[in-house]
Formats: structure tokens, sequence, C-alpha cells
């Protein structure tokens, strides 16, 4: 492992948890070693960014050094002081970027000022695999729109429950485990009425091996047009917020259904079908909450429109070697689909990975991950 595939993987650490700041790794080499590493904290002013994180734990040893980072340092003031001052007074004389920041805050300013006081910039070492961590703070700050995870589990003929609605368990043990990790990594869990009244799921993070079990999860959102969500779902008793997603028409009964109950309810207007319009709700999530990611884990229904939309980024479907059958059992994806297979959805950055007794496909929309290297 190279010294920029190791801040990659120190940039992992901050998903889940920065919003709307970028989850970046950065670490300081000197003579030849690993002197100091950091990655993005909370938003706040304690909430350092890697760099800084980085300087501090190297401390002296960061005279001479070079600092290695996937995002292109800030150099503006907001809630913490510009990171490359930081670096500048630190002594560093070399930085590695991996992605210029397309932020207009900074977007080559960082670097710039790094090269006015003289340090060396080398740009784009490792910009695929940072990309690929970067992808929805690249898209939230260059489109203003969060970036979108379908995650469904099926059967090897497509099947994700029996005809009379049984689905639990599809993936094995392994998978679910798995998807308690992924869950940690996003901002927001959205679902949709069918699923919370044939499952009645948590959607929670529920792994205590996982950091940040104890202090953070997810944002639930329940896309649920007409406000039909008993009172007594398994939502509302989880640790963490839940938001329910509702059309202006219902917005006023379904406020006085869960009044004094510390639910929030947001009015959102309708699409053509005269359901939630999920780019507005999308709209809603990114610009008035500065949540950057989001994870559908809904019923076929909802992600069809989903797809429809063209609204989904990435994908990660979990296949188990199991055959359910039935013309009247549920598949995977519902909507109206497309007519021409000429028109079908193309997926890349493919990735298939064996997890327990399932496969796992994850694979991107196609150009999401290359316009982030541009």
């Amino acid at each position: 492992m190279n010294f920029m595939e190791r801040a990659v993987l120190l940039s992992r650490k901050a998903l889940g948890h920065t919003s709307p700041n970028p989850p970046v790794g950065a670490l300081i080499v000197k003579d030849g070693m690993i002197v100091g590493e950091g990655w993005t904290q909370s938003p706040g002013p304690e909430g350092w960014h890697a760099e800084r994180e980085a300087i501090v734990k190297a401390g002296k040893k960061s005279s001479g050094g070079i600092l290695y980072t996937t995002l292109e340092p800030c150099n503006h003031q907001g809630r913490t002081p510009p990171c490359t001052e930081e670096i500048i007074k630190s002594g560093i004389k070399e930085v590695h970027v991996s992605l210029l920041d397309p932020n207009p805050e900074v977007n080559g300013n960082g670097v710039d000022r790094l090269k006015l006081a003289g340090i060396k910039v080398l740009i784009g070492e490792g910009k695929e695999q940072s990309g690929e961590i970067l992808a929805p703070y690249l898209k939230f700050v260059t489109k203003g729109m969060p970036f979108v995870t379908v995650k469904y589990a099926m059967t090897l003929d497509g099947k994700i429950a029996t005809y009379t609605g049984d689905s639990q368990w599809i993936s094995g043990t392994k998978s679910r485990q798995y998807v308690h990790k992924l869950r940690s990594e996003n901002d927001v869990i959205l679902t949709g009425i069918g699923t919370v009244l044939a499952d009645n799921p948590r959607l929670s993070v529920r792994d205590k091996s996982i950091p940040t079990y104890d202090f953070k999860q997810p944002l639930r959102v329940v896309v649920d047009s007409k406000g039909q969500i008993p009172l007594d779902s398994a939502v509302f008793s989880e640790h963490g917020e839940t938001l329910l997603a509702v059309t202006e028409r219902f917005a006023p009964s379904t406020k006085s259904k869960f009044r004094g109950k510390e639910i929030d309810v947001e009015s959102i207007p309708e699409d053509e079908d005269g359901r939630v319009d999920l780019k507005i709700l999308l709209d809603r999530l990114s610009g008035n909450l500065g949540m950057i990611t989001v994870l559908v884990e809904s019923g076929p229904k909802l992600l069809g429109t989903f797809f429809d939309s063209g609204l989904v980024d990435k994908v990660e479907v979990f296949i188990a070697p199991k055959i359910i059958g039935g013309e009247n059992a549920f598949s995977a994806v519902a909507g109206k689909g497309i007519e021409y297979l000429s028109d079908v959805m193309k997926l890349e950055n493919i990735q298939v990975i064996t997890i327990g007794e399932d496969v796992l496909i994850k694979a991107y929309s196609h150009g999401v991950l290359s316009d982030c290297y541009k």
C-alpha cells in the first residue's frame, strides 16, 4: 500500500459524519515514515479537517515532511481556520493532492496558496480511489443534490419476496452485517410507506462494533404521500430522528396526527402521479438539511420510481443463492420501466464481492465517477 492509498483508507473513517463537509483522509511522511495521520471530523469549531489532524499528530515532525491528502486543502475561513495556513506554518515542503475541490470557495485557490508559499504541489495521484469516496460531496457542491445509493437483496431469479409477501430473510447474516456498516456511512436511510406497512423495519445502525453506533444514527426518511404510517411504527422507537415526507394535500392532517410526538413532517409537492415528488424531496434534504448521501431501502414501487426518474447514482445489490419462483412473487424493481433495451440504464465501475453465501454487486450509473475526475 502506497501513501496515497493509505490516505484514501483513512478517508473512509470519516464517512457518515462529516456532511456537508467532505470525508477526507490525510497523512504526513518524513524520511519515508508516516509521522501523522488524520481524517475529517464532525462539523463544528472543534471539527478539524484531515490536514490539521495529521499536522497536530505529527507535531514538529511535520517540518520538512510530505503531506498526502485526498482533496485540495481549503483556503478560506469557515467553522475552522484555512488548512493552507496550517500547512504553511507547519513547514511541510511538499503536498500530494488527489483531487481539486470544485467548491467555489476553494476551486484551485488552495493549491495556488501553497505554491505561492514555495511548497511543491503534485495533483492527481489516486484520483480514481479518492473520487469514489468523494463522489457524493463532489455531486453536492456541483449540482446541489445528494448522492443516491439503492440497496436491495434478491434471489437468483430476481425475487425479493414470495407471492405471500414473506421476505425475511433473503440475504445471509454476513450481508446483513454489511448493511449496518453501509447505513452508518450514509446521512439518510429512505424507505416508502409500503415497506413500513409490510415489514415494520427499524432502519437503524445496530452493529455495536461500528464506532458511531452510540451517538450517530442516519436520519430516517419515510416517503408517505398520504400520511398513513401507524403511530407505533418501529422507526419511531429507534435512536435518532425520523422525517415523514407527505404531499401538500395530506400535510395538515399528518401534522395534526403527530402533534406532540416530536416527529418531523415535511410537506412536498406532488409529482404527476399524485405522490411525493422525489426530486424535490432530495433537493430539500440537501439544501435545507445539508444531507449529501441517501441510502434507499424500499420496496419495488419506490425503487422503480427512483430508477424511472433517473435519480440513482449507485446500486448495491445482494444476490442470494436461492430460488423462489412463482409468477406472482415480488420482483426487485417495479415502476414504469423502459420500452426498449437501447434505453437501459448503463452501469460501470462494477465490483463483484462474495459476502458469506451471497454475492454483492456494486456499480455506478454511467458517468457518475468520471464526472469527479474532471
